[in-house]
């Protein structure tokens, strides 16, 4: 799907998904070490790269690192550089429309996004994806700036060898809009997504703990009848160059960026 697409994902979207996490032509490997492989790759949407990482854990079920990653409340728990989170709308039971709010080091402005996202289960992988779009109920907010997610995704796959772990593959490809330099950006997120997963695996490994002494039962993402949000109104969705338009009015200067800026803690 394309930025600014409204519209039920199809198995077409989640083959392309799967495409892009297994082919590898075209990718250059930047890390590998730990279990954990990072790959980057240029395309011709923007110059922020292409970015892919492969883990295996061998003691984390596929559908437990499905759920942490789809739980909006467990989500307030671990990530610590969300600042808010929410849904907006579903257009259906797997698909719906969201917003999230990132907490960035100065000088960098805090950035947020809204998505559509979709994703899929089935007896042999799970998989989620999500896309920037425009919804007028979801304005940008003073202090932040509008990314866009071209491409966000997740693939997790049992192990064949040992039901209690899986196969991970992320992929993403975002703008953080602002002035910051590509080249920075770039190089940032290659550093940091070994990170990203490292966090991810810690927290998939306490879910269960946790989820079984917090509303154990709810999870509208496989339960449909859980569902509470409201049904989405396409009068609500609006054409993407109207958020860009306003993400361009509220710039500030980025351009001292240094990657010397960011610690482990920030991830």
């Amino acid at each position: 799907m394309q930025v600014g697409e409204v519209r039920v994902a199809m198995d077409s979207d989640f083959e392309k998904l799967k495409e892009i996490c297994e082919n590898h032509d075209g990718w250059r490997q930047d890390y590998n070490k730990n279990g954990i492989v990072v790959w980057t790759k240029s395309t011709d949407v923007t110059s922020f790269k292409m970015i892919k990482v492969f883990s295996t854990f061998k003691d984390i079920p596929a559908d437990v690192m499905y759920d942490v990653l789809h739980d909006p409340s467990y989500r307030r728990v671990w990530d610590t550089n969300m600042i808010e989170g929410f849904e907006v709308c579903c257009l259906n039971p797997n698909n719906d429309i969201g917003y999230y709010a990132i907490k960035c080091p100065g000088p960098i402005r805090n950035r947020d996004f809204v998505t559509q996202r979709s994703w899929l289960a089935t007896e042999k992988e799970y998989l989620i994806l999500n896309h920037s779009v425009n919804h007028e109920l979801v304005p940008i907010k003073k202090g932040f700036l509008r990314g866009m997610s071209y491409l966000t995704g997740y693939v997790m796959r049992p192990l064949e060898s040992n039901s209690k772990g899986c196969q991970l593959y992320y992929v993403t490809q975002c703008d953080p809009k602002g002035k910051l330099p590509s080249w920075g950006v770039n190089k940032l997120t290659t550093m940091l997504a070994p990170k990203i997963i490292q966090r991810l695996q810690k927290a998939a490994k306490n879910y269960e703990s946790w989820k079984s002494k917090n509303n154990p039962s709810f999870k509208p993402w496989i339960y449909p009848e859980q569902i509470t949000i409201p049904r989405l109104n396409y009068d609500h969705i609006k054409a993407f160059s109207d958020s860009l338009a306003q993400s361009e009015e509220s710039l500030e200067d980025e351009e001292n960026f240094k990657l010397s800026d960011f610690h482990d803690e920030d991830v």
